[in-house]
Formats: C-alpha cells, structure tokens, sequence
C-alpha cells in the first residue's frame, strides 16, 4: 500500500471510520508518519520508528512496514 493511502474500514492515523468524511489531513500525514492504528480492525498498533523506516504491529493482523 503507497504511504498516505487510505485502505480499510477505519482510517490508519485517527481511528475514525474512512467513511465518516475525507481524512485529508490524515492522508496528508501519512506521507510522513508511520500508521497509528489498524485499518482492519481499529487496534492501535505498537510502532517503532528507526532511521531507515519504521513497523506497526496489531495484534490480530501481524506487521506492516515502511
């Protein structure tokens, strides 16, 4: 999935639904930040940013990195 993509029930950087409105801002973040939540299943995920990229981990559907 290309940073800043919205994919999923629930919105990677809020939590809201992707159906409640654009989450432009939210997309616009995303280019720079790591996803904060589950797009799946609305979990917050554990993330971890490092100098080469970071990985979010929900623990219901594993590791996404970036």
């Amino acid at each position: 999935m290309p940073m800043g993509e919205l994919v999923g029930t629930w919105c990677d950087r809020c939590g809201e639904a992707v159906a409640t409105g654009t989450h432009q801002g939210c997309a616009a973040a995303r280019v720079l930040e790591p996803p904060r939540y589950c797009a799946g299943c609305r979990r917050r995920m554990k993330v971890q940013v490092l100098p080469v990229g970071w990985s979010a981990t929900c623990v219901e559907h594993g590791e996404r990195r970036g």
